[in-house]
């Protein structure tokens, strides 16, 4: 069974089956499940990467999936890497991985903990062609992966949800989903033509654009919020909604592809002033 389109043997395997791993999308999952380990004041190194790897298997499955319907189901790409047989091999493998880290979740930590893990494989593999194509799955896909990433990552440590956990989660819910929405304007002619209703087609350029920064802009007042609320966020926190909101900014004047750019790298430095603020809580 041929695995690669254009070369064959083992290294061409390899390779093909590696292309499908997009680190842009891919660490942002690992890095928010480990993140919500961290911020459950309970972080135990299995576990979290348990979690870690179940979200890396359903990010993969979600990719392969996408690169199959796109390429050979409906012909949208010019292009993929892997045959349709090694798409089907690979989404069997990456069920299989998904499937044994969720089940020794389950064995160390319980049910609850799985059956929270459990919802990130599901989206991964109907984001197409089930998702896709209306607005609020094809936009919201993705991040509620990330913030279910980030409630199973906490849960998985302290078997719990606190406000903290969801309010955070709710942030990452809002700025992705703002995210998703600049990013589908840079297909806007091509998902108009094959009647694919992204935010962007529905709303058009200018309203989906003010949609995004809103939700930009609700994001950061709850990370804010939830600084000045809650005991177990603490204030420095709040400095993550300043790096983000500055990026944003300078974003907003910016075409799809930029804006989109930088946005992305301003959820890195929010992420990452986070996880510097709960680790070392400089003005705890």
């Amino acid at each position: 069974m041929a695995v690669a389109r254009h070369e064959s043997g083992p290294f061409a395997t390899v390779s093909a089956l590696a292309s499908q791993v997009h680190p842009v999308f891919m660490l942002p999952p690992l890095a928010t499940s480990l993140f919500g380990g961290l911020l459950s004041g309970g972080f135990w190194p299995p576990v979290a990467a348990l979690h870690a790897g179940a979200m890396f298997f359903a990010v993969y499955t979600a990719h392969v999936k996408d690169g199959y319907v796109d390429f050979h189901v409906r012909g949208e790409d010019d292009d993929h890497p892997l045959t349709a047989s090694g798409c089907r091999m690979a989404l069997v493998g990456a069920g299989v991985g998904f499937a044994l880290c969720t089940a020794a979740i389950w064995l160390l930590v319980g049910a609850g903990a799985a059956l929270l893990t459990l919802p990130t494989w599901v989206i991964g593999y109907t984001h197409a062609p089930q998702l896709d194509m209306n607005p609020v799955g094809a936009t919201m896909g993705y991040p509620s992966g990330i913030a279910l990433a980030l409630l199973g990552g906490y849960y998985a440590q302290v078997t719990t949800l606190t406000p903290r956990a969801l309010g955070l989660a709710a942030v990452f819910l809002l700025l992705l989903t703002g995210i998703k929405i600049i990013d589908d304007e840079q297909d806007y002619d091509y998902d108009r033509s094959i009647q694919k209703r992204t935010v962007a087609v529905v709303l058009g350029h200018q309203r989906a654009r003010r949609l995004a920064f809103g939700l930009f802009g609700a994001g950061l007042l709850g990370i804010v919020g939830l600084s000045v609320a809650l005991p177990g966020v603490p204030p420095s926190a709040a400095a993550a909604a300043l790096v983000f909101g500055t990026v944003a900014a300078i974003a907003q004047r910016g075409d799809p592809e930029t804006a989109t750019m930088l946005l992305i790298r301003g959820s890195y430095l929010l992420l990452a002033v986070l996880v510097t603020a709960v680790w070392f809580r400089p003005l705890a």
